[in-house]
């Protein structure tokens, strides 16, 4: 028989492990999944594992996980590690790929708890050896203490951008220069929104920490840059923009960029929830409400799945989607649900104080979402963004039309990368919003999957 649940999480990050301790605070038979092997998702990734040098290098932020991920390692929630999600149904039957055998489970509730991934960052020369992105630098230390070689600049915008560059600075690495590419105007747009981000403080604080310790080590920081490339034949060789009026080049044995993170909605998509284009951070953003549930009857969306907020607002999130199971599965009186979520809601709020200044201020410049003409826009399929544009000058309407002019989409990453960059060339070309230009359909396998590990399916009743 299919094993059954009354709530599956589906990623063990800051939102996904509060939510299943939360959900089994209050008696639902819960259990939750991830690819890695340990709890922590991306921004706590093997916490449970890493010396005390490496949580020192990368610091109290880090840290902060090591409760998290211990409590749910105690709890009695069931758990499934290095566990792929490729498909769930309408009645909430979850297919997923584990010990090399595809099984599945029921759920009564699902909460969909996939974090973030980076902005794909379109420029020349960024599919060259030697062009990693921020966050994959970061994941490299986290998991194996292990830093790039030689020179290192670290090219466009947004808080992860400098933390990397300072957790890189105290493991050693020859940090060269950081290039931000915010453009000029965004300081002002941010300034409105001061006042608020004054309710959170410590991230404020954090922020001139940042900058002075690159004040402190003496590292090169443009600002405003725009034009940047990365120039190389066989592989990265040095960066090149212009600052003011100056071009520059700064050479480089390894080039990390950056333009923010956004949601990762392969599974909110998959399920035909309702969307939203966040002008503000140039990402789709679920439809959701207080409690995570969208408009799927019992499939719900924590963390920054939802809209990006970061980690500690994330795990607010994942407590009142689990609030919010609990009380639909009736654990929990309407009463107890309002009493519970107050201390939660009132959290979150605290957290959110500083995303509008922060989302102005890291704005995404305009040649990121709208490269040139020859720039490659789906690696899979080596389409560039001129293609795309002659797509919408002969009739292409939408994203997925892309895919039977191009191909562009259908490649292993399945649209992660080009999505967002594809709809929104495709805006400007049209002169429509993003929000009616829409985006890629996703269908099931979520990932790629074997057919070997399709065929063995494990099911007890066989």
């Amino acid at each position: 028989m299919m094993e059954k649940y009354d709530l599956v999480v589906i990623g063990a990050g800051p939102a996904g492990m509060r939510a299943a301790l939360e959900a089994k605070r209050y008696g639902l038979r819960t259990l939750i999944i991830d690819e890695q092997a340990a709890p922590g998702g991306q921004i706590y990734r093997n916490i449970l594992h890493a010396d005390q040098h490496v949580r020192r290098m990368l610091g109290p932020d880090y840290q902060d996980g090591i409760k998290l991920a211990q409590e749910l390692m105690a709890s009695p929630v069931h758990r499934s590690f290095e566990t792929t999600v490729w498909d769930i149904s309408t009645d909430l039957v979850v297919t997923m790929l584990s010990g090399g055998a595809t099984r599945c489970v029921h759920a009564k509730q699902i909460i969909a708890a996939t974090g973030a991934m980076e902005r794909a960052t379109p420029l020349t020369g960024w599919t060259l050896p030697g062009v990693l992105t921020a966050g994959a630098a970061q994941i490299a230390l986290k998991a194996d203490a292990s830093i790039p070689s030689g020179q290192v600049v670290l090219a466009g915008c947004g808080p992860l951008l400098l933390l990397v560059a300072q957790q890189l600075l105290i493991a050693g690495a020859k940090v060269a220069a950081v290039v931000e590419t915010s453009p000029g105007n965004n300081r002002s747009l941010a300034t409105r929104y001061l006042p608020s981000a004054l309710r959170a403080p410590g991230y404020l604080a954090k922020g001139v920490v940042l900058m002075s310790s690159l004040a402190f080590h003496r590292i090169p920081w443009f600002r405003r840059a725009r034009n940047v490339e990365v120039l190389g034949d066989d592989r990265a060789v040095a960066v090149r923009f212009s600052a003011g009026k100056v071009t520059r080049e700064i050479a480089a044995d390894t080039v990390l960029l950056h333009h923010g993170v956004v949601p990762n909605h392969q599974i909110s998509r998959l399920m035909r929830v309702e969307h939203q284009w966040a002008e503000r951070q140039r990402a789709w953003r679920v439809v959701c409400d207080d409690y995570g549930q969208t408009s799927v009857p019992g499939f719900r969306v924590a963390g920054d799945g939802i809209a990006i907020a970061g980690a500690k607002a994330a795990e607010k999130s994942g407590a009142l989607a689990a609030l919010g199971a609990a009380h639909a599965l009736e654990f929990l009186s309407k009463a107890q649900l309002h009493d519970l979520a107050q201390p939660w809601k009132k959290a979150l709020q605290t957290q959110l104080a500083i995303r509008p200044f922060l989302d102005s201020l890291y704005r995404p410049p305009d040649w990121i979402c709208a490269p040139g003409d020859n720039i490659m826009v789906c690696r899979c399929e080596c389409v560039t963004a001129g293609e795309i544009r002659q797509m919408a000058d002969i009739g292409c309407v939408g994203p997925n039309q892309t895919k039977f002019f191009s191909r562009c989409g259908m490649g292993p990453c399945q649209g992660r990368l080009c999505g967002g960059v594809v709809s929104q060339i495709l805006s400007e070309r049209l002169g429509r919003q993003v929000d009616e230009i829409g985006s890629y359909r996703i269908r099931p396998p979520l990932k790629p999957v074997t057919i070997q590990a399709i065929a063995n399916y494990s099911d007890p009743d066989l």
